[in-house]
């Protein structure tokens, strides 16, 4: 799954009409170029603006189905959508929030590369999280405490931000910028990197300067 981020980031930029023009070095790849040129493009403040008035509320319910993000409206709140869109060899079973819910199932978290078998029960919710790539409180306070609770909404359950991760992983990043975290694993740098750059890109977030080195290293290897 995760190998498309690529492809489907490059295309996000080409359907939006983004005019990219840097220069070309040899030891970079054609996609890499691409999602540097993206990168380019984002607002930089030159540090992470925190203000006090974060409150995970004013991004809507958890985990709602009732919202405008891609996938939302089919009968499934988000977290049971992204457990059965990034969970292999899986078993459903019907719960309140969802008709078809993954039951059973493994992954290799990106962010530690180590294999987790996920079997829905007590413990699971801390076992198996789901993580915005893009943290809310980030989000808050580069630019999205402006937005109104329409487009909030949307940007806690859009898909393009969203994966399956081991929770001791998730918690050890917490809300942090790429500047204070990136995955252990290093084979999903770029992958993170190209994420985390299409969804600032595609929210109109501000970027803080201390990460634009840390996602440019990264993105050069893709």
């Amino acid at each position: 799954m995760w190998a498309g981020l690529i492809v489907f980031a490059v295309s996000a930029a080409a359907v939006a009409g983004i005019g990219i023009s840097i220069k070309r070095s040899p030891d970079v790849s054609q996609d890499a170029q691409r999602l540097l040129g993206e990168l380019a493009l984002i607002p930089v403040l030159a540090g992470r603006l925190e203000p006090p008035d974060y409150d995970r509320s004013a991004f809507g319910a958890a985990w709602t189905d009732n919202t405008d993000a891609g996938g939302a409206g089919n009968g499934c709140d988000t977290r049971n959508d992204i457990l059965d869109r990034d969970l292999r060899d899986k078993t459903f079973a019907a719960v309140d929030s969802c008709a078809r819910a993954v039951a059973t199932g493994e992954f290799r978290s990106p962010y530690s590369g180590e294999w987790i078998v996920f079997r829905r029960g007590k413990g699971s919710g801390a076992k198996v999280q789901i993580d915005h790539i893009v943290p809310l409180s980030y989000a808050w306070d580069m630019g999205a405490r402006s937005w109104s609770s329409v487009v909030r909404q949307r940007f806690a359950n859009d898909p393009a931000n969203l994966v399956a991760v081991d929770g001791d992983t998730n918690q050890d990043k917490s809300d942090k910028q790429p500047a204070r975290w990136m995955p252990a694993n290093k084979a999903f740098h770029c992958q993170y990197a190209a994420q985390f750059v299409l969804v600032m890109r595609t929210y109109g977030l501000y970027l803080d300067a201390p990460s634009v080195p840390v996602l440019r290293s990264a993105l050069r290897r893709c």
